[in-house]
């Protein structure tokens, strides 16, 4: 097995069941490796973190801290990637309301975002302020009419009639809205790291995904 630090070709084991680099002399365990890679593997599949430790037979809050600590990573990795872009195509604003929402009632309960293409094919996402913390003085106020009329335009039910800025944002918008779904109780100060982990998966292919990760 090859080194997982400085991939030298020589490692041999321990008799804790680890193994050491004859090169680098960094020690790894092999149980752990795996583990990270099924847990990858599930990540780059859309399995869910109690799919994957029953898939797996891995701890739930290991599977559930593999996640995170990807998505933290993946992040990183789009914010680079942009900031070294070479060209802006196009963006447009966008509020994203859960199927179940009345776009009315549950006006503030979406997620407005802006979602940019660049160098051409990929996609990048800023998230605006929440628009949660205006909800209630306007319902008290009983303006929620007046805020929704003033900024239905902005979500996806009212974009599809016209013509897109750049059809790459809409069949994003297309895949976000299919891949959001199946995350039950997606908390709301975790939504940006589900729109970036939907970016990230939407820009590359599974295989190029597992390398990166």
């Amino acid at each position: 097995m090859e080194c997982i630090y400085c991939h030298h070709p020589l490692t041999y084991q321990l008799a804790n069941g680890q193994r050491k680099c004859q090169r680098c002399r960094r020690k790894f365990s092999p149980k752990k490796v795996q583990r990270t890679r099924y847990i990858i593997e599930c990540f780059c599949n859309d399995l869910t973190v109690q799919e994957c430790a029953k898939l797996y037979s891995i701890n739930y809050l290991t599977v559930k801290k593999q996640y995170e600590s990807l998505r933290s990573t993946l992040v990183g990795f789009l914010e680079e990637r942009y900031q070294n872009r070479t060209t802006t195509e196009a963006f447009e604003e966008y509020i994203y309301l859960g199927k179940s929402k009345d776009p009315i009632k549950d006006i503030f309960d979406g997620y407005n975002f802006l979602t940019f293409v660049y160098d051409k094919r990929f996609i990048y996402n800023i998230l605006m302020p929440d628009l949660a913390r205006f909800k209630n003085s306007f319902y008290d106020d009983g303006l929620h009419m007046v805020y929704y009329n003033q900024f239905r335009s902005f979500l996806r039910s009212a974009k599809i009639s016209k013509n897109p800025t750049h059809p790459h944002i809409y069949e994003f918008w297309d895949y976000l809205e299919r891949f959001l779904p199946r995350f039950y109780g997606i908390k709301r100060e975790n939504f940006f790291y589900y729109l970036k982990e939907a970016e990230f998966k939407f820009n590359f292919d599974c295989k190029k995904l597992k390398e990166l990760l």
